[in-house]
């Protein structure tokens, strides 16, 4: 199956990936080729340009992950 890029806002630089047949997978790029997933790559493979947009645009995952480091 394929993935499906979408932005939850028009004007958001995230996009999240709709992958169907992945439960609980939570999969987001900036720029449709590179793609993290937030359990295992948030906030530790992200530049610190993409940090803070991906913080502002997703203020209850920057709350949920606020003890990493």
């Amino acid at each position: 199956m394929s993935s499906k890029f979408y932005k939850k806002n028009k004007r958001d630089v995230v996009f999240w990936v709709d992958n169907h047949g992945k439960i609980g997978e939570h999969l987001f790029s900036f720029d449709k080729s590179r793609v993290f997933n937030l359990f295992k790559d948030y906030p530790y493979k992200l530049t610190p340009e993409q940090k803070l947009t991906f913080d502002k645009e997703n203020p209850y995952w920057k709350d949920f992950f606020s003890e990493r480091k």
